[in-house]
């Protein structure tokens, strides 16, 4: 990893009750396009997925969609991005997002942000790529997942350390320096271990 040029975004298509959650994704959408950075999202119109391309269109940003044909009908893909992807299924979907992006944020959203959440925790724990992952908990949103995860840590079922592998923001404005660091970690990691894989040949 050697820069970071795309972050996907996962959030709701809906907007939610709270005006805080509209406005993180409207400031993420700004945040983005003023570090030159591309947006990769699920496509839709509506929501916080709506919001948050929006913005960064109108600042000047790049923004990708990817989005299954079953439900363009029901999220309603997004008119003027960068680049829109119709994908056969969900499974394609998550998969061409992970492909095109270099880190990843979870805003607050429902079931299907959860699911897209937890597979990206899921390959972090298995050890599949070390590409940065922000939770935005913005306005304490996903405080109750935190207190499960600590739970599950409790209970032995989270192995310790685990928890280092993912990081929490709770403001927006955080989250770029946040995954931008982490990325610079991850690169001297890397190469450090070459370093001591030559030193040991």
């Amino acid at each position: 990893m050697t820069t970071i040029k795309n972050i996907c975004v996962y959030c709701g298509s809906s907007p939610g009750h709270d005006p805080l959650h509209a406005a993180a994704a409207e400031s993420l959408g700004v945040a983005l396009a003023r570090a030159g950075i591309g947006l990769v999202f699920g496509g839709g119109s509506c929501g916080l997925m709506g919001i948050i391309a929006r913005a960064t269109l109108k600042n000047g940003g790049r923004a990708t969609g990817i989005i299954p044909g079953f439900l363009d009908d029901r999220e309603i893909a997004l008119e003027g991005l960068t680049e829109l992807r119709i994908v056969p299924d969900m499974h394609s979907r998550k998969q061409l997002m992970f492909e095109k992006a270099d880190a990843f944020v979870a805003l607050p959203g429902g079931i299907g942000t959860l699911e897209e959440l937890a597979e990206q925790l899921t390959w972090i724990q298995l050890g599949r790529h070390r590409k940065p992952l922000v939770i935005a908990d913005i306005g304490g949103f996903w405080r109750p997942l935190l207190t499960l995860f600590a739970h599950m840590r409790e209970e032995g079922f989270i192995r310790s350390g685990y928890e280092m592998r993912y990081l929490v923001s709770e403001r927006v404005e955080d989250v770029i320096p946040m995954i931008l660091s982490a990325a610079k970690r991850a690169r001297e990691s890397v190469e450090a271990d070459k370093e001591v894989a030559i030193e040991r040949f």
